[in-house]
């Protein structure tokens, strides 16, 4: 299944040289433009089953626009998304955010975990406390305490499956995956755990949606540190 996606995604990214020489002729509803996204991240962003394709919808336009130039500059790698993107304008790329953030589908039903309970604890832990004593935030310090972010750049954790947390986690630990200086979450994630990488993701994974998934409006509350990705989010002194 996950290489038949590809294939159409594939198969329709191949247009993008010749959409982006022709900008006057997209269609004026925004959902028929992003058609080449949904085999992979779903109608109206929402997810599919595939485990490594991120739900996008309801995610602030900020932090949608953030990865979109990120795969575009070639600071996250994922060729069908770099190449898709390097023909595409900043306009457009916004339009492209601002498109998935107004999208609030229902998220998709929580899969089964095969993770025990003490597992789970764990997760929550770090998620709602942090480890001090490593000089770990609490999830929520960031992402909010109903984790489903706060504009214009930080982003809701739910509705995402264990698996592809656990990925993008591994991949600020290894440094695969950057963010714009100061990248904050290079820093958190470079403090975890393999074991807390996996709590982490499994227990995000088993949350269920909140009554308001909208995110937070922009200086709801202040950060622990800076972030590149929230330049007005830092801590005041």
């Amino acid at each position: 299944m996950r290489g038949m996606f590809l294939v159409l995604c594939l198969s329709l990214l191949a247009e993008a040289p010749a959409l982006a020489q022709q900008m006057a002729h997209y269609p004026n509803d925004m959902a028929d433009r992003v058609q080449a996204c949904t085999p992979c991240h779903g109608v109206e962003g929402k997810g599919t089953n595939d485990a490594y394709f991120p739900r996008l919808a309801g995610k602030p336009a900020g932090y949608l626009l953030n990865q979109l130039e990120a795969f575009k500059a070639g600071r996250r790698k994922y060729p069908p998304m770099n190449y898709l993107l390097e023909y595409l304008t900043d306009d457009y790329l916004a339009q492209i955010a601002a498109y998935f953030a107004d999208q609030h589908p229902s998220l998709p039903e929580k899969p089964p975990t095969d993770v025990s309970q003490t597992v789970l604890d764990r997760g929550h832990a770090i998620v709602t406390q942090g480890d001090l004593d490593r000089s770990i935030p609490a999830c929520v310090s960031c992402h909010g305490s109903s984790l489903t972010g706060q504009a214009p750049g930080i982003p809701g954790l739910l509705g995402l499956r264990a698996t592809y947390v656990s990925a993008q986690l591994g991949g600020w630990r290894y440094g695969t995956r950057t963010a714009k200086a100061p990248d904050c979450m290079q820093l958190v994630a470079a403090r975890l755990t393999e074991d807390d990488v996996r709590a982490v993701a499994a227990y995000l994974a088993n949350q269920p949606q909140p009554a308001d998934p909208v995110p937070s409006a922009a200086g709801s509350w202040s950060l622990p540190f800076a972030c590149g990705s929230q330049p007005d989010g830092e801590k005041k002194p």
